[in-house]
């Protein structure tokens, strides 16, 4: 069994993995809709930079952030007009990197899905009178939701697995900055293997149920049966 600050941790995790694809769904519809309906000049431009997290490595992407954050960044200011104590090394911080992080894991599977759908429906639905939010929600909705359910599913998963970007902006503090991950390097660090196999052994779980999941429900809607 894991000892109690490493499920501590394991919720930690779990929290800012959720906060952050609850906020990644509503950031990503408007963006991934206007990326996949519209052709504007520069749109590559903005694709790649939204798509920079997938390629660029983890600490320099975590030190760009805590530059940020910190007390002399934009973050950082914000966060002393507003009375609060600094962004960085702390658990809203952990959300805005998290947010820039995973981003691309949200957005592409929305984006896929929404280039797809059927333009004549939705023709035909403005023809009706149906209303912008009408058609979201009568017609959009239900032809994107593998496209949302994957999304929801990769960014939880990936947000579940950060380490470099969260020990960057956030450090090790129990309860509010320690995830998973730095637990788990932390027990690797101190020679603890055994607690560390227990970690990861319940985070691979985690990752492969969510990943089996999805993948299993894709091919049931596209086979029409459990395979």
């Amino acid at each position: 069994m894991l000892s109690s600050a490493d499920w501590l941790a394991l919720w930690v995790s779990v929290q800012l993995s959720l906060v952050t694809v609850i906020l990644l769904l509503l950031i990503c519809t408007p963006l991934a809709w206007w990326l996949a309906r519209r052709q504007w000049p520069g749109q590559s431009l903005v694709e790649a930079s939204l798509a920079l997290p997938l390629v660029l490595p983890p600490s320099v992407l975590g030190f760009y952030l805590l530059l940020m954050l910190g007390p002399n960044g934009p973050g950082g200011w914000f966060a002393q007009l507003a009375g609060w104590r600094s962004l960085a090394f702390s658990f809203p911080g952990l959300v805005i990197g998290s947010l820039v992080y995973s981003l691309p894991f949200v957005l592409q599977p929305l984006k896929n899905a929404f280039a797809t759908l059927d333009n004549n429906q939705l023709a035909m639905a403005s023809v009706c009178g149906a209303s912008p939010r009408d058609r979201f929600f009568s017609l959009v909705l239900p032809q994107a939701r593998l496209g949302y359910l994957s999304a929801a599913m990769l960014g939880f998963a990936h947000t579940l697995g950060e380490f470099g970007v969260v020990l960057m902006i956030g450090g090790s503090l129990p309860g509010e900055t320690r995830v998973a991950s730095v637990a788990l390097y932390e027990h690797v660090e101190a020679g603890d293997y055994s607690n560390a196999h227990r970690l990861a052994a319940v985070l691979l779980v985690m990752s492969l149920v969510m990943l089996w999941g999805l993948f299993r429900w894709q091919r049931r809607r596209d086979a029409g049966s459990w395979l």
